[in-house]
């Protein structure tokens, strides 16, 4: 039952990571993050991502700029860009670490015990890969709703909110943990069930004399 729970548990990992950092690749580079829609012009759309800001207009045109300078761009904008880079790469790292603990590969087989590490430690990266995303689209959102309500701008001053990028982004770094997560505990389960060495098995003992009676030396002449 536990090794039937274990392999479940793999597989339900693996997709739930694969789903995760598929979803981490489209979130660092599609140019949804924040949209503004302009009250003086509502048939243009402005959305912005990490990498360039593009304006959808009512046709369905879209025109999209590049970010200036790195140097130049906000800190948040600039640290996000690394994180979710580096989610990427923990994302495909833990993936591949995984794959080669399942129990469906023929990788290590006569080393249980190195199959295990590689699912701790593809599990491990998966969940660092879920961290490392979820910390900039938590940041730039918590600098969204700030900006969003700041008091000190006027009312008139269009106003950017969230765009899909950033829920996306925060199921892909759900996704990633959980996956991790699964294939960790998959792990811990399997290493309960590896069955131990069987005991030396001795024959059967031979029915021992009364006590009290000892085999006399003459007894030993005898032949029947």
């Amino acid at each position: 039952m536990a090794g039937g729970w274990g392999a479940k548990a793999q597989g339900g990992g693996m997709l739930l990571a694969l789903l995760g950092w598929i979803s981490s690749c489209v979130t660092t580079f599609v140019p949804l993050w924040k949209n503004l829609n302009l009250d003086l012009n509502e048939m243009e759309v402005w959305n912005m991502g990490l990498w360039q800001v593009c304006i959808t207009q009512e046709e369905g045109v879209v025109e999209c700029q590049a970010h200036g300078s790195f140097l130049a761009l906000p800190p948040e904008l600039r640290i996000s860009r690394l994180l979710m880079c580096l989610s990427n790469g923990l994302g495909l790292l833990g993936c591949l670490l995984a794959a080669l603990g399942l129990e469906g590969w023929r990788t290590c087989e006569d080393k249980p015990g190195r199959k295990r590490q590689l699912l701790l430690g593809g599990g491990a990266t998966l969940g660092l890969a879920g961290i490392t995303t979820l910390v900039p689209v938590s940041w730039i959102a918590y600098n969204t709703v700030l900006d969003f309500w700041d008091e000190t701008v006027p009312d008139i001053v269009p106003r950017w909110e969230f765009g899909e990028a950033t829920f996306l982004g925060w199921f892909a770094g759900a996704f990633l943990a959980a996956g991790g997560l699964l294939l960790a505990c998959s792990a811990r389960a399997s290493s309960t069930d590896t069955p131990l060495a069987p005991a030396c098995h001795q024959g059967p003992a031979a029915p021992g004399l009364p006590r009290g009676h000892h085999l006399h030396p003459k007894n030993a002449d005898l032949v029947i």
